[in-house]
C-alpha cells in the first residue's frame, strides 16, 4: 500500500490502477510477442534483443515496439486476417462469386437497399 493509514478509497484507487497498468501491460506483452514470433523478415537474434528489451524495460520496450513497429503490426494483423478468411471460404466451399450471387439475389427480391448493397459488395471484393 501506498498510504500507510491502512484501507482507504486512495489506497483501493491506487490499487485499482496498478492492476489496470499490469494488465495492460501483460496484454500488450502478449500481443507484441505474438506479433514477434510470427515475424518473417527479422532474424532470430533481432526477436532476441526485443525480448530482452522487452523483459529488462517492459513499459519502455513496449512503447518503443508499438512506436517503431506499429505500422507493421497492423499491416500483418490485416494480411493474417485475409489469409484466415480466404482459407475458410475454401473449407467451407464459398467463394466470392457464390457471395455476390446470393446479394445480387437480396438485391433483386428488395430485401437490402442498393446501399447495403454496395457496401457489402465492396467489402466482397476488397
Amino acid at each position: 500500500m501506498l498510504f500507510s493509514e491502512g484501507f482507504s478509497f486512495a489506497n483501493f484507487v491506487i490499487d485499482v490502477f496498478s492492476i489496470f497498468l499490469f494488465v495492460l501491460w501483460f496484454w500488450l506483452f502478449i500481443t507484441i510477442a505474438a506479433d514477434l514470433f510470427r515475424r518473417h523478415d527479422i532474424s532470430g537474434f533481432s526477436k532476441v534483443l526485443w525480448v530482452i528489451l522487452l523483459i529488462l524495460l517492459p513499459y519502455i520496450g513496449i512503447f518503443v515496439y508499438v512506436l517503431t513497429q506499429g505500422h507493421g503490426m497492423a499491416e500483418r494483423n490485416l494480411n493474417r486476417e485475409r489469409q484466415a478468411r480466404d482459407e475458410l471460404r475454401k473449407v467451407v466451399g464459398y467463394s466470392v462469386a457464390d457471395e455476390l450471387e446470393k446479394l445480387n439475389r437480396l438485391k433483386s427480391t428488395g430485401d437490402i437497399s442498393e446501399q447495403e448493397f454496395a457496401r457489402l459488395r465492396a467489402r466482397l471484393v476488397e
